[in-house]
């Protein structure tokens, strides 16, 4: 087991062994205690009280931050000549249809998101194999099949993220990163999670927010309290 380095030590010190925080607090306190060279992200994990294996207890949804991300987002736009220079305009990385198809049938991946409209979803349901398991294939419910492309290019550029709970029960994602405000991450991660409650199945029962941790990229976890955003 590696030792700790004094940063290290110094940054456990600052969080109390069994107590959990005020998200304000917790927000505070993240970006204290991170010292890395380079502008970490700040992360959110909420664990929920749910059983993804069963259909009508799946939790997933969109969000859009107000702060958003602080992540410059790879943004590929799948469309028809009509919407290209709209969609360029919103400020997609890459945009065009066949050309892309075929880079991505020889296994380019080079983006973050793929955003295109419902008449050429035909086309790209054979990339599935390619796109599936690396989080790429656009989706109707995350709202990047949908008829209005450079609407949801403005949108995935100023903070949208999309999320879907683990085989685990628990819910990541990033909030922002430690160069925002205390405020703004606060801001953040309060609207993820009000709106993961708002997602709530009408057949999850018991304690639906279980546990909520905040945390940068190389630091430890901070147990926020749910009832400080309303869990």
């Amino acid at each position: 087991m590696s030792k700790l380095t004094k940063n290290q030590r110094l940054a456990l010190e600052k969080i109390e062994a069994g107590k959990t925080y005020s998200l304000a607090e917790a927000a505070e306190l993240v970006k204290e205690i991170t010292n890395t060279k380079f502008d970490a992200s700040v992360d959110v994990d909420v664990r929920l009280g749910v059983d993804p294996r069963k259909a009508n207890q799946m939790v997933r949804g969109v969000v859009s931050l107000p702060h958003g991300t602080g992540k410059q987002v790879r943004v590929l736009a799948l469309c028809t000549p009509d919407q290209e220079a709209a969609a360029k305009e919103a400020g997609a990385d890459h945009v065009g249809l066949d050309e892309y198809i075929e880079k991505i049938k020889g296994g380019w991946t080079d983006v973050d998101v793929i955003i295109t409209q419902p008449a050429i979803m035909g086309k790209i349901g054979a990339l599935g194999r390619i796109l599936g398991p690396r989080g790429l294939m656009p989706n109707p419910k995350s709202g990047t099949v949908t008829q209005d492309v450079a609407s949801a290019v403005k949108e995935v550029k100023q903070g949208k993220i999309d999320f879907k709970v683990d085989k685990f029960g628990i819910v990541h994602t990033s909030v922002g990163k430690v160069s925002f405000t205390a405020q703004q991450i606060t801001e953040n991660a309060k609207e993820f999670i009000d709106t993961i409650i708002k997602l709530k199945p009408t057949t999850a029962k018991g304690t639906y927010v279980k546990s909520i941790y905040l945390s940068s990229t190389m630091s430890a976890g901070i147990k926020v309290d749910p009832k400080t955003v309303g869990a």
